[in-house]
């Protein structure tokens, strides 16, 4: 097969969502000639007979900055694994997220839509209040139900005010199906302080990421995307939050009033969790989940202007009670100081459960995007 044999078979075949190149001999350019469609790309070594061009040709088309990923493997599993990864990037690019706010969000959208090709639909807080007000009471107070009968225990929020979180859950899930979106974040701190939303979206959002959707914080695009970007790689849930670094022990702790209780996802088993006020205001109802320690966990955030990534892991030591700051804490045991020295891009970052490191860098370089590792 010659480059213009590839290129004969670019057009064949039309629109796709990326390639597969298995280099089966050296020297025929054809890898090169379907990586520069600028399509994600696979370039799988049979080894031995491929190894020299996807050698060359991943180096040039690497400094051409072209999303093609290497695999260079005896076990056939990592090229099954590789590319999936373009299902992966295709799914996330037919994601939409709702942003429920007053502000002007048009240049992240711009710059999320062109990077991640994931679109964002900007709803005003009347439209969710007025869903809010519509929202059976009888099922908002079934919701309060289960999660009041879930939980370890409720320390602050009246029945009332978990109802309100009910109502409040129903208004945000109707948005979701109506406009066949799978990501949620709203402005709410803004909102709420302004007396623009009727209740707190936490215990919302919380049950949103236990069914496989996605409740975000403050209207956060960018940490929105990391969490749809978490959700197709991994099928889990994931948590934005405030990092708060502890070098004496080694710790980041990730706090935040919001966290799933099925960090493994919907299917999974679930961790106890206590149904807290938000801590800020002390009003409301939000959740302090009380995660699982012992295992290691991936923390990332995107930053789609300028077409990046980081990453980071560690691994789950403590669940931290305590009155300051947001009501869960997840202390990880991590390379604080590194990541404290290589830190970019505001405070958020956003945690999920498994070593997913070399997966997001697999991940970013079909997607095109450069990644920060940030423990190194």
């Amino acid at each position: 097969m010659s480059p213009g044999d590839a290129e004969r078979v670019v057009k064949e075949v039309g629109d796709v969502d990326g390639y597969a190149v298995f280099m089966l001999g050296a020297w025929a350019g054809v890898g090169y000639a379907i990586a520069r469609t600028g399509k994600p790309t696979v370039l799988v070594d049979d080894l031995y007979g491929g190894s020299g061009e996807l050698i060359l040709t991943y180096a040039r088309v690497k400094s051409e900055g072209l999303p093609v990923l290497p695999v260079a493997s005896s076990r056939f599993e990592d090229a099954v694994k590789a590319i999936r990864l373009i299902e992966v990037i295709s799914s996330i690019r037919r994601s939409k997220i709702i942003v429920v706010t007053d502000g002007d969000v048009s240049k992240s959208a711009e710059a999320i839509k062109e990077s991640l090709g994931i679109e964002v639909l900007k709803v005003s807080p009347d439209k969710l209040n007025r869903y809010y007000r519509e929202a059976s009471l009888e099922e908002a107070e079934k919701w309060a139900d289960k999660w009041i009968s879930e939980a370890l225990r409720v320390v602050e929020p009246s029945r009332d005010e978990i109802v309100k979180a009910g109502r409040m859950y129903l208004a945000m899930k109707r948005l979701l199906m109506e406009e066949n979106a799978s990501a949620i974040t709203v402005d709410c701190l803004t909102l709420v302080y302004s007396g623009r939303l009727e209740a707190y979206p936490c215990l919302g959002f919380f049950q949103l990421n236990n069914e496989g959707f996605i409740g975000a914080c403050e209207a956060d695009l960018n940490s929105t995307a990391a969490m749809l970007i978490i959700k197709h790689l991994t099928g889990e849930p994931s948590f934005i939050s405030d990092p708060v670094f502890d070098l004496s022990k080694g710790w980041i702790i990730y706090a935040h009033c919001v966290a799933p209780s099925k960090v493994y996802g919907p299917g999974g088993g679930s961790n106890p969790y206590i149904i807290r006020s938000h801590a800020e205001d002390r009003r409301g109802a939000s959740i302090q989940s009380l995660m699982p320690l012992g295992e290691e966990v991936t923390t990332i955030q995107v930053n789609p202007f300028e077409k990046a990534m980081t990453v980071h892991t560690g691994r789950a030591v403590a669940n931290i009670d305590d009155e300051k700051a947001c009501r869960t804490k997840l202390a990880v045991e991590v390379k604080a100081d590194r990541i404290l020295e290589n830190w970019r891009w505001g405070w958020h970052r956003v945690t999920f459960y498994g070593n997913w490191a070399k997966e997001v860098r697999n991940l970013a370089k079909l997607m095109g995007f450069k990644v920060y590792q940030e423990d190194l």
